[in-house]
């Protein structure tokens, strides 16, 4: 088996292909490259980026790149399939809530004073007036929209780099916690994924976390949403990354993190924000609902809950890397 670590979108990533050819260690030796290209285009955290360009248009229509636009889509389907919850409108409530750089440079410099933004405001159906060309492959954002594409753009990037892997082996993508799994292993088991405890304070980004269990995936995608480890504070309170665009601010709900497990990591990131959102017992009703996902819950007070078709091994002797939120997971 081969595999490669490397950096890309603010989170440590891995990609591995279950093969001993040549093939496939020259195929994952581009995956970094995939990634950077993907970053170019779609952070918010470069002003040169294609998506800090569309940010700034200031309602004007803009022509964009195919990956653009295929993530852009895909945001908006996930706004749409979350019944507005998950939404890529909401980058001046987390500028206000103090997420105005990349995670690292808010750990490292803490709050900002004196810059004057206080709003936290979000029309929370922004999304709907963003218009779309297909003919030219143009986009109009609204004036004063801006958007964020964070946990998105890592779910949808994890599931194209397995695409582009599979015909070299089976292979598996961690892109910072959105994991896409192309088929079972080359002797036919299924990939063993670690689920990460959020209860622990004994782990950081630099330590390999305590698990509460294994979970056995042959193909489709994990994601986790959480505030147990992408949080700051702002002044007196304290202040995460996943915003509820219901009310412009942080959410505030009884669930510490939650790991889907879906058809793609793209759903399964959906689906993770949604059940964060709504709360262990409305989102995991929620989960229940659609066939292929399942869900485990853990409450800020320590308890676990988890959906019908979740099935979770205890803790052996399997490790894998840290789980890292994205701008968004």
């Amino acid at each position: 088996m081969f595999q490669i670590s490397f950096r890309a979108m603010g989170c440590q990533m891995k990609a591995m292909v279950d093969s001993e050819s040549i093939h496939a260690a020259g195929a994952l030796r581009e995956v970094p490259r995939w990634f950077a290209a993907w970053e170019r285009c779609l952070s918010r955290f470069r002003e040169d980026s294609e998506l800090s360009v569309l940010n700034r248009s200031d309602g004007r229509w803009m022509r964009v790149s195919p990956t653009m636009w295929e993530v852009l889509r895909a945001a908006l389907l996930a706004a749409q399939l979350s019944e507005g919850l998950v939404v890529p409108t909401v980058l001046p409530a987390l500028e206000a809530a103090g997420y105005d750089r990349s995670f690292e440079q808010v750990l490292r410099e803490g709050q900002r004073t004196g810059d004057g933004v206080e709003a936290w405001e979000v029309e929370s159906c922004a999304w709907t007036s963003i218009q779309l060309n297909p003919e030219r492959r143009a986009v109009k954002l609204p004036k004063g929209v801006r958007l964020d594409l964070g946990g998105i753009a890592k779910g949808w990037a994890a599931d194209q780099a397995v695409r582009r892997l599979k015909p070299y082996g089976p292979a598996l993508v961690d892109a910072g916690g959105d994991i896409a799994v192309s088929g079972p292993m080359a002797n036919g088991e299924p990939w063993p994924i670690g689920v990460a405890d959020p209860r622990s304070a004994s782990w950081n980004l630099l330590e390999d976390p305590p698990l509460l269990g294994i979970l056995r995936v042959a193909r489709g995608g994990v994601a986790t949403s959480g505030r147990d480890v992408r949080r700051w504070r702002r002044g007196d309170e304290e202040q995460h990354h996943l915003i509820d665009p219901r009310t412009g601010r942080p959410a505030r709900t009884d669930v510490l993190a939650v790991t889907v497990v879906a058809p793609t990591a793209y759903e399964a990131e959906i689906a993770a924000k949604v059940v964060f959102l709504r709360g262990s017992q409305e989102g995991l009703a929620w989960l229940e609902k659609r066939p292929g996902f399942a869900g485990l819950v853990v409450r800020h007070d320590g308890e676990i809950l988890w959906s019908s078709r979740w099935s979770m091994e205890p803790v052996g002797a399997v490790r894998t890397s840290r789980r890292e939120g994205p701008n968004g997971a």
